[in-house]
């Protein structure tokens, strides 16, 4: 009964419900006007998130059971023996040890002798005493020359220095010993008839003393004194003496870095080249060059001038005032991959007959000396590295040189009474001379072992007075390599290209009625190869063997001068200590 009670009550319901459903589909919706009070804005509700760790609601959760184990070991026999490590071994060169003396002797064609010894002494803490002596000499043996043509060459040196707190000095004292032949006689226009009455040798010597002093947080940096006696078996004498000191100068809590030179020359020759008249040459000059260096980022700028006082005490030349640009600067483009360098520099170049004997010493005793006056030298370039390894340098300049010495063959004088007169010896013009120059420079490192170096430049030039810009060369470049071939074995080459140069070949008198003979030759370019080869016995003794001129080309460096052939040299090297 109970039972169908609710089955009756259920179905009563359900039938209630649905007459109230039908009643309600039978109203009526009428008309109505709805106001919008307020425009309508949607809006997006918050979204529920689901939680990352949902809660479970559930009656029925197992539960992790707790897992106990036990481990028994076993011992089980083995004859496995592990073998010990060692640690691994680096192969390192044994270190060189450095001595501070040398000597070498090496002898060789054309009774060609070559030798040199240098010497450190340490005395006691930061007293040293040193020197060094060389000695290059030949017999000669030029085929084709009708006169001698042996050299020596041979100059000492000695210094003392000594190291204390504030300051470091040097004292040297030094000397020379030189001979040389004028053997450059124009061929065919003499032979061996006239060579035979020639006496051509021709000897220099001199001697020189100076002092350098270093000081360490002072106003002054560096000063330095040194006096040159120079002269030949001619009559002629020379002294100069020079006296430079740097110093930085504080000015508005700046610092001006200071050079001051005193620059004093005198000397005289016994005749000029035609006559018997004396010729005295000399001049004193009073330098000051102030400097301020600019540093920001990667510019680096020194803003200075040159001023230079030149008082003439000789024969000829004028007491001026000099003033020269000192500015140059560097920026760092790319780092150190790429830098840009320039300068407008100028200054008066000091000319010695010590220089000119020096760097041609075919000149006769009958020289014109007076300096250069270099208005302006305008230069530009970059530098930088290529990689690790690779090194490079490019760069350009323009010079204007006023009173520029440049070396010429001297006439064959008619009236010859001197034997240096036959056209066979070299004097001095000065012509004011604008210089172009262009060229490149690059060095690589192979590896540690393997080093190569190359090198140019291109020179144009104007001259205003002279034909030519006589005996300068259009164009110079050089290679070397030096390559350590394993620790005992080592070996190195040089190759030297120097362009055409202009000279001329004159023939004068001084009491003839005659029409001089002038012309101007050119002299070829010439290669110059050198190679050696080395064989380090230990750390003290070493031997080599040298070749120079190996293409054996008699080529001209001056007019009528041919120099050696191939020539071969062997000799040792003996370093030590005391």
């Amino acid at each position: 009964m109970l039972k169908q009670i609710k089955y009756i009550s259920l179905i009563a319901v359900l039938i209630s419900t649905a007459s109230f459903a039908q009643e309600r589909t039978k109203d009526t919706l009428d008309s109505e006007v709805v106001n919008v009070v307020k425009p309508y804005t949607p809006t997006v509700a918050d979204a529920f998130k689901i939680k990352e760790t949902p809660v479970l609601d559930d009656d029925v959760n197992t539960t992790k059971k707790e897992i106990k184990y036990n481990i028994f070991s076993i011992p089980v026999a083995s004859t496995f023996t592990p073998a010990k490590g060692k640690a691994a071994t680096v192969n390192r060169p044994k270190a060189v040890k450095l001595y501070d003396n040398y000597a070498t002797l090496g002898v060789g064609t054309y009774t060609t002798v070559l030798g040199e010894v240098y010497l450190n002494h340490e005395l006691g803490r930061g007293e040293n005493v040193g020197g060094y002596f060389t000695h290059h000499s030949s017999s000669g043996g030029i085929d084709g020359v009708l006169l001698d043509d042996d050299f020596i060459d041979t100059k000492l040196n000695v210094n003392y220095s000594q190291r204390l707190r504030d300051l470091s000095w040097t004292i040297e004292a030094g000397g020379l010993f030189q001979k040389y032949n004028w053997y450059g006689l124009p061929q065919p226009y003499f032979d061996a008839t006239t060579a035979d009455t020639l006496n051509v040798s021709h000897t220099f010597y001199g001697g020189n003393v100076g002092a350098k002093v270093k000081f360490h947080d002072y106003l002054i940096n560096d000063a330095s004194a040194r006096y040159r006696r120079f002269g030949d078996n001619q009559g002629s004498g020379e002294n100069r003496f020079v006296v430079k000191a740097t110093a930085d100068i504080p000015f508005q809590d700046e610092l001006i870095s200071t050079e001051v030179t005193i620059d004093y020359i005198n000397g005289s020759f016994d005749r000029n080249f035609y006559t018997d008249n004396k010729i005295n040459y000399g001049n004193v000059s009073f330098g000051i060059a102030p400097s301020y260096q600019l540093t920001q980022d990667d510019l680096t700028l020194n803003l200075g001038v040159n001023l230079v006082y030149k008082n003439n005490t000789g024969d000829f030349g004028a007491s001026k005032l000099h003033i020269y640009p000192n500015i140059t600067a560097t920026f760092r483009v790319v780092d150190e991959l790429m830098i840009a360098f320039g300068g407008l520099e100028g200054g008066l170049q000091q000319h010695s007959y010590y220089d000119f004997a020096q760097e041609n010493p075919f000149v006769s005793p009958t020289l014109y000396i007076s300096p250069t006056d270099q208005k302006y030298n305008l230069s530009a370039g970059l530098k930088g590295k290529l990689s690790n390894s690779i090194s490079y340098s490019v760069s350009g300049r323009y010079m204007n040189e006023f009173n520029k010495a440049l070396y010429t063959s001297n006439p064959v004088f008619i009236e010859a009474t001197e034997d240096y007169q036959y056209g066979n010896s070299f004097g001095i013009v000065h012509d004011d001379v604008k210089t172009f120059s262009f060229g490149g420079e690059l060095n690589v490192d192979v590896n540690r072992n393997f080093k190569l170096g190359a090198k140019a430049e291109y020179f144009s030039y104007s001259s205003s007075s002279e034909a030519e810009a006589w005996n300068l060369p259009d164009l110079k470049a050089s290679l070397f390599m030096d390559y350590q071939i394993d620790e005992n074995w080592f070996a190195g080459a040089g190759l030297f290209y120097v362009g055409e140069r202009k000279d001329q070949f004159l023939q004068y008198s001084y009491i003839q009625d005659i029409t001089p003979i002038q012309a101007t030759v050119t002299l070829d370019s010439y290669f110059d190869a050198n190679a050696h080869v080395g064989y380090r016995f230990d750390d003290q003794l070493s031997f080599y063997v040298k070749a120079n001129n190996i293409a054996d080309k008699r080529y001209q460096r001056w007019i009528n001068t041919p120099v050696q052939g191939i020539q071969f040299l062997a000799g040792a090297t003996y370093q030590f200590d005391f």
